[in-house]
């Protein structure tokens, strides 16, 4: 039961392989972009109860392994996580606006 994970009434393993792209797939996530991307998903995946298992981000995509617990539906988790992860940028860094990037 080492690989399994407990809520209350359920013994779970969903582990899911997500990938996502930047718009157009514009090189955008370097350097500070991508430091503060692995920051937010890190902090958005604890604020979810969701375990971040890998996580690699490359300059136009992000690869995330992750175990999401069933009370969580992985579009909610999507949406939370990209619309936050949006906000967040575009305050922090607001030359992300301009185009073309």
């Amino acid at each position: 039961m080492g690989k399994f994970r407990k809520l209350s009434h359920v013994f779970y393993k969903c582990e899911y392989h997500i990938v996502f792209v930047t718009k157009y797939r514009y090189r955008i996530l370097t350097d500070l972009v991508k430091a503060l991307v692995e920051h937010d998903i890190i902090s958005i995946s604890q604020w979810k109860e969701v375990e971040v298992l890998e996580l690699n981000v490359q300059k136009d995509h992000v690869h995330l392994v992750c175990s999401i617990p069933p009370k969580v539906s992985i579009s909610d988790y999507m949406g939370i996580l990209k619309g936050r992860l949006a906000i967040r940028l575009f305050k922090s860094c607001p030359e992300l606006k301009k185009k073309p990037y």
